[in-house]
């Protein structure tokens, strides 16, 4: 008798780590899938998570990259990448940021699409110190912003 395989598809959350193999349960709180390690502990002792389609108790399992965690209802898939590559990653955010905002400019450079008008000059009112209503209860004046 032959033994057929049926393909699934399922969406899964990917949880990156940068060292394997990495523990079940911190791979549960790095997905935010629990609200701390004690939680993820009991969750696995009690058998509500499964490893690659089986229930597995073990909390300290050795998982690497592509493993599939289920719990709760969601799948988590095991993503390892280089610590190198996740610095790099920051360091570009960081490099957009500064690049692209000019605070001498009190605003964005050029380059940006969505300010490429000129903002809206905004009238100010002066008012005279002496000018400004007293709140009668307090006695203090009121500040007016335009």
């Amino acid at each position: 008798m032959d033994h057929l395989e049926e393909e699934i598809e399922i969406e899964a959350i990917g949880v990156e780590v940068t060292t394997q193999p990495v523990e079940l349960y911190k791979v549960l709180k790095i997905a935010d899938a629990v609200s701390g390690g004690g939680e993820a502990k009991q969750a696995i002792s009690q058998g509500y998570v499964a490893v690659n389609g089986e229930i597995d108790t073990r909390k300290r399992r050795k998982l690497v990259d592509g493993d599939l965690v289920q719990f709760n209802e969601e799948f988590y898939l095991v993503i390892y990448v280089d610590p190198e590559e996740v610095a790099a990653r920051e360091s570009e955010v960081v490099d957009v940021v500064a690049t692209d905002y000019d605070a001498g400019d009190q605003g964005y450079d050029d380059e940006v699409a969505y300010f490429d008008e000129e903002p809206e000059q905004v009238e100010e009112s002066v008012v005279e110190e002496d000018d400004k209503p007293k709140n009668p209860r307090t006695g203090r004046k009121s500040i007016d912003f335009f």
